[in-house]
């Protein structure tokens, strides 16, 4: 390329929207006075004009920089005046320029501009560009339909690089960043480059639109096609006199309604749906969803139910059969059916079966269907978030299909079967709705007989429905929906509970399913309990019931390796089949101690021992904290120490030890977060017992909240805590009066190795736990009904 580097004076005019390129001939329309007066004065000189593109094509006056610096000169071909002081311009493409210098910008730009002059030398390289240029712009004027094919003739004329690029530039639809792209490309060779990887990208774009038009319009000639031919075969069938199948759906229809007798609003419904659908083509989307709609119908047990074989003894053998323990569960099934004997007519209750997992709430629902020789419908609630999952979608919708509800009472094929919702406290809500308010109509015996699905738009009666959900916790429940249901809590098991499921059902039913015979493999009931004490942790036996699989795996591979023809569990053995103890239980010391109190806690897998030690040193009376203690406990043993002082000189301790003794209260296993009111009186006498330097009877458990008076409040948890201290050694346990209630569920093992002592105030916690008491009890003030309110346990030592 040669460069004049030669400067011109001339009017500029910036365009909007529009780009101009050399030996191209455009018209457009000037309205703005400046640019007018642009126009005005190129004529006046000698028709030169530079154009330029503006960035944006919403300013109206715009400033030096607004516009691109490169441009095209032009020469005014003809100006033609309009209606309201417009003018319409011809104008042709000379040569690019660049803005070297902007003399004036009133009452118009005038502008220095350096011009360029293209390179008309073509060598090798410069020949392959044109070439691929050309085949390029072939193909886009091919695919695009938006060029004149008789262009093409006047381009491969060409011989002159920097002309080709300029005219093939001006006939493409690009957007102005491109166009000023190549405008800016002065050497010749790099504007053939970037012209080329345009139409490249182009011809690509049109390609891929070309196959969509392409599969869009045979798919619309493939549907019409497919109309004429059943136009056809619908005409040759009448011709022969054949019945059409369509019909003959219709007329199966109408014979089962019929026979199903539905209420006369639900009969007219279906009958008018049943009537649209003859209307309609097969062909038509609508046919199909009306025809799913009526087969929806017609397909629910309106009236169909199973008759409940009413025999409490037969009850009561199976639900003995299927589970061991879980009394009260039992005695409300048995209550349930006998009220049913007798009245013969009642509403289905809502059962809510309420206890922490692997204890067995899913298969008591599965015994009580069984019992009732009903069917039995099982839904997991576990984090349904969307409303129409209970009540369907409506019929609006694309695939719409009825909520899970009434897809369960058709696959039970009776209206009263045992219908269970499985983790009712699991579900959740979003911007697609509330599934928990959705099922109040469900739950609730007053509502449920016209339960209405979105999809069916017609009421259908549930009342007949034995409705029964199970949840781990009640907390997470919104409370209208735990007020339709009768909440039976399912404790968790006992160590002896755990080792009778063990040898009814689990081993037996391992043992077979792992390709044992029953004498292959034999488990003693002290490996049994081994497994259950240093191997889980748990309130239910799923842990229990994958580590006798382990054995049950160990010893197969043992078997088929010929290594033994049978084997036998011990608990001397079981750690050869499962490894070292994963868990440990506290015993209780082999002395008394001073300030060592054995405290007992509530977890989610069962009860725990709390060994609370508390020691004393000189100091200024700085109370110290340790073990990962949660707000609630803490506060616990601040009301504890307050006590202490009220009470110090009937022990013995001196009366300023607030002001030089120093007390580090620790609970053991720092790892675990410890929270609760419960331990109160255990530190409360372990801190006594350090100040006062009198031993603990290591025999002695204790559990209760502490008042800031003395007084023992009731605590949670009291059965798990019982077996806790049953199996580390305890002899005797201490808790709140107001807990005697509890005493009904403890197992009788227990009640006989272990002496429950109700207190109620802590001067009884003294004397029974410390062996020196060494004072008379003192008389306190009687509480208040609100301190009398009943609390709970905040469920202490929980972990993470």
């Amino acid at each position: 390329m040669e460069n004049e580097n030669k400067i011109v004076n001339m009017p500029l005019i910036p365009l909007r929207g529009l780009s101009i390129f050399p030996y191209m001939v455009l018209h457009f329309d000037v309205g703005r006075k400046k640019s007018i007066k642009a126009l005005e004065a190129a004529m006046a000189k000698d028709q030169r004009i530079f154009l330029t593109t503006q960035f944006d094509i919403d300013i109206d006056s715009p400033g030096q920089s607004d516009f691109y610096k490169v441009g095209t000169v032009c020469k005014i071909k003809q100006m033609l005046k309009l209606p309201g002081d417009a003018i319409r311009v011809l104008v042709e493409g000379i040569q690019r320029a660049e803005v070297d210098t902007i003399v004036e910008e009133t009452p118009y730009f005038r502008v220095d501009v350096k011009t360029y002059t293209d390179d008309t030398t073509v060598d090798r390289e410069s020949r392959a560009l044109m070439r691929s240029c050309i085949g390029a712009f072939e193909k886009y004027i091919g695919i695009s339909n938006r060029v004149s094919p008789d262009v093409i003739l006047s381009v491969t004329a060409i011989e002159e690089p920097g002309r080709l690029a300029d005219i093939i530039a001006a006939q493409l639809t690009l957007k102005t960043e491109q166009k000023q792209e190549l405008i800016e490309a002065v050497e010749v060779k790099e504007r053939l480059e970037r012209l080329l990887k345009l139409l490249l990208t182009e011809v690509e774009i049109l390609e891929v639109e070309k196959n969509i038009n392409d599969k869009v319009k045979s798919q619309i000639n493939k549907s019409q096609k497919e109309y004429y031919l059943r136009e056809q075969i619908k005409a040759i069938r009448d011709e022969l006199g054949e019945e059409d199948a369509q019909e003959d759906e219709i007329e199966d229809m109408r014979k089962r309604l019929k026979k199903l007798k539905l209420p006369k609003k639900i009969d007219k419904k279906v009958s008018s749906e049943i009537d649209r659908y003859a209307r309609l083509s097969l062909s038509s989307a609508e046919s199909g969803v009306i025809r799913n709609y009526v087969t929806w119908i017609l397909d629910l047990p309106w009236r169909k139910e199973t008759k409940d074989e009413i025999d409490l003894n037969k009850a009561q053998s199976y639900l003995d059969e299927d589970h061991y323990g879980l009394e009260t569960v039992k005695e409300r099934v048995i209550e349930y059916l006998a009220v049913r004997d007798l009245t013969k007519s009642m509403k289905g209750p809502i059962i809510c079966l309420v206890g922490p997992p692997g204890v067995g709430k899913t298969s008591i629902a599965k015994s009580i269907a069984r019992s009732l020789g009903r069917e039995f419908v099982r839904m997991s609630l576990g984090g349904v978030r969307d409303e129409a999952e209970i009540r369907g979608h409506r019929r609006t919708y694309i695939g719409a299909i009825p909520g899970r509800i009434v897809n369960g009472i058709k696959e039970a094929g009776t209206k009263n079967p045992v219908f269970l919702f499985d983790e009712i406290d699991k579900l959740s809500s979003d911007f697609r709705g509330d599934p928990a308010s959705a099922l109040l109509e469900v739950l609730d015996p007053e509502q449920n007989k016209e339960f209405t699905d979105h999809y069916l738009e017609v009421p259908f009666d549930l009342s007949k429905v034995l409705f029964i959900t199970t949840a781990n916790t009640l907390s997470t429940i919104p409370r209208p929906l735990l007020d339709r249901m009768e909440v039976i809590e399912v404790s968790g098991y006992t160590e002896f509970e755990k080792l009778n499921i063990a040898r009814r059902y689990l081993v037996p039913k391992k043992v077979a399913e792992h390709g044992l015979k029953k004498a292959q493999l034999s488990i003693s009931d002290e490996a049994i309990l081994e497994v259950v004490r240093k191997y889980t942790r748990e309130s239910g036996v799923r842990e229990l019931e994958r580590k006798l699989a382990d054995v049950c795996r160990k010893a197969a591979v043992r078997i088929s390796k010929g290594e033994a023809k049978s084997v036998r569990i011990t608990d001397k053995n079981i750690e050869k089949y499962l490894g070292k103890s994963r868990y440990h239980y506290d015993l209780i010391a082999e002395t008394d101690q001073i300030g060592i109190v054995t405290g007992l806690a509530w977890t989610a897998v069962g009860g725990d021992t709390l060994s609370i030690e508390v020691n004393t040193m000189k100091g200024k009376g700085k109370l110290q904290l340790t073990g990962q203690l949660g707000d609630v406990m803490k506060e616990s043993a601040q009301a504890g120490f307050s006590f202490i002082r009220t009470i110090a000189s009937e022990y013995g301790i001196p009366e300023d030890f607030y002001e030089t003794t120093d007390i580090h209260v620790h609970i053991p296993e720092g790892a675990i977060p410890k929270d609760g009111p419960s331990a109160g009186i255990t530190m409360a006498t372990a801190m006594i017992s350090a100040l006062a330097q009198v031993p603990v009877d290591r025999f002695v458990a204790m559990t209760g909240e502490i008042t800031l008076r003395g007084r023992v409040l009731p605590i949670g948890g009291f059965k798990e805590k019982s077996l806790a201290a049953k199996r580390a050694g305890i002899k005797k346990i201490l808790f709140p009066h107001d807990n005697i209630k509890d005493l009904e569920d403890i197992p009788e093992t227990v009640k006989k190795e272990i002496e429950f002592i109700p207190v109620k105030t802590m001067d009884e916690v003294l004397s029974h736990a410390l062996m020196k008491p060494g004072k008379t009890p003192v008389k306190r003030t009687r509480r208040t009904k609100a301190e009398e309110a009943p609390k709970t346990d905040a469920g202490e030592r929980h972990e993470d």
